[in-house]
């Protein structure tokens, strides 16, 4: 698709860790030339939002208006604020991929976010929704916003997916014992930090099992604390950022995603492709699996993944005793045949 369009990525933070994937023929160019892990802690939550909401109109004219034909504001947030901007001539469109109700949090920071962004999406020619949810969400946020909206579910390479898994992973997971991976980053929105507590309360109870997380973010030094206050740092694991994470959801038991709110994950998409059992919490991510049979889908709340993951262990030691009960008995089958015969 590259050859046919002339293509420039923009993005706030460089050295993402997908760069490297880009064909030669897609320019790149990023406000910042570092990435998010090198700023600092002023610049990640003043100095970047201030400098996008009261330079946007600067900003724009000196990073971004080359006389494109399309602009595409392909995330929430800041990128859809600089991307607004009318002083060119070129279509633009916003891709929304979040509960709009949700993304930005609650209190008096959110409703003020709130009014900013209607009308920033009310300079887009083109609303497109990665989920029919997202969608639906949109239109009660915004009643008024009558732009062309429309869905268009997230585009994956199969074969892709299946080559990487086969790469061999850096760990082992421990055999025996249900293993369940998560890909995300680590912000609020994932809930990693309700998730380690309910691992907690399930360990406490002798459902053994271990989860393993894999993602970076701003909440990582916090979740870390939590796992060491919580006494489960050999059961809960966070990895770390992975190039590629397919071998570990590969190697998992099941693959989970208990955010708060979503869109239409990608890595839901992936993990069917490895033909993973799937855990979600009840949000618009549940339009990946309309397709999908071996799924699991919790109430959005802590107590309801407690339950959850609670019946889903307790099922699979109930299984894993069954399994054991059956070799046992036709080992001593075999053996009684034998001493049988040999008599």
């Amino acid at each position: 698709m590259a050859k046919d369009y002339e293509i420039t990525i923009f993005t706030i933070y460089a050295k993402g860790e997908l760069e490297k994937e880009l064909v030669s023929a897609i320019k790149l160019e990023s406000l910042y030339p570092v990435s998010y892990a090198e700023l600092s802690d002023f610049q990640k939550k003043i100095g970047m939002p201030l400098k996008v909401l009261l330079k946007s109109k600067k900003l724009y004219e000196k990073k971004i208006n080359k006389n494109y034909e399309v602009e595409i504001a392909f995330l929430e947030g800041a990128i859809t604020r600089l991307f607004s901007n009318k002083n060119s001539n070129a279509k633009k469109i916003a891709w929304v991929h979040n509960d709009i109700a949700c993304v930005f949090g609650k209190g008096m920071k959110a409703k003020i976010k709130k009014q900013i962004d209607k009308k920033i999406y009310d300079k887009y020619e083109k609303l497109v929704f990665v989920s029919k949810d997202n969608l639906v969400s949109f239109e009660k946020a915004y009643p008024t916003i009558k732009n062309e909206k429309q869905v268009i579910y997230n585009y994956i390479d199969t074969s892709k997916v299946l080559e990487k898994a086969k790469e061999i992973p850096d760990i082992e997971f421990q055999k025996g014992v249900t293993n369940i991976v998560t890909v995300a980053r680590l912000v609020e929105q994932k809930g990693i930090d309700r998730l380690i507590e309910v691992h907690k309360k399930l360990i406490q109870e002798g459902l053994l099992h271990n989860f393993y997380v894999i993602g970076d973010g701003p909440q990582k030094d916090k979740l870390q604390d939590l796992i060491k206050k919580e006494e489960i740092e050999e059961t809960f694991k966070l990895l770390g950022k992975k190039e590629n994470p397919y071998p570990y959801i590969k190697m998992a038991d099941y693959f989970a995603l208990l955010s708060w709110y979503e869109g239409y994950p990608m890595v839901l998409l992936e993990a069917q492709i490895l033909q993973k059992r799937i855990i979600i919490t009840n949000t618009a991510a549940k339009e990946t699996l309309q397709n999908y049979k071996n799924y699991t889908i919790a109430p959005n709340s802590q107590q309801g993944i407690l339950q959850t993951l609670r019946q889903i262990l307790t099922k699979q030691e109930k299984e894993k005793e069954e399994q054991e009960n059956y070799q046992n008995e036709d080992i001593l089958k075999k053996i009684q045949k034998l001493m049988g015969e040999e008599i």
